[in-house]
């Protein structure tokens, strides 16, 4: 099992996870982070870091945002990989809980 970032990451994109993952299986968009399936250990590190409650167990991903998974894998492959924390978005303390963002999302 592999741990995904979801809808909420997209325009907030806080980084506190990136710096617990022991793994660097992080990878970053203009707008939004992934997780690289292949390099994720499943730690569970992440999921209490993001302060946006974006990032779920694969099995625990809700049925809204299952199309996430095939997203983190297909972003993980093009997307470098982040290693270091950053300021998240400027607006991401207004963007935090936003519904419905997917169309927002950058490529």
């Amino acid at each position: 099992m592999t741990f995904v970032v979801t809808e909420n990451c997209i325009k907030c994109k806080y980084t506190d996870c990136v710096d617990v993952c022991p793994v660097d299986c992080f990878h970053e968009g203009p707008n939004f982070l992934v997780i690289d399936p292949e390099e994720c250990i499943d730690c569970t590190l992440c999921v209490a870091e993001c302060p946006a409650e974006a990032i779920f167990a694969e099995d625990d991903v809700p049925d809204t945002q299952r199309a996430f998974i095939a997203l983190n894998a297909l972003l993980a492959k093009t997307w470098p990989v982040i290693a270091e924390r950053k300021d998240p978005l400027p607006d991401a303390d207004a963007q935090n809980g936003v519904a419905d963002k997917f169309d927002q999302l950058e490529r």
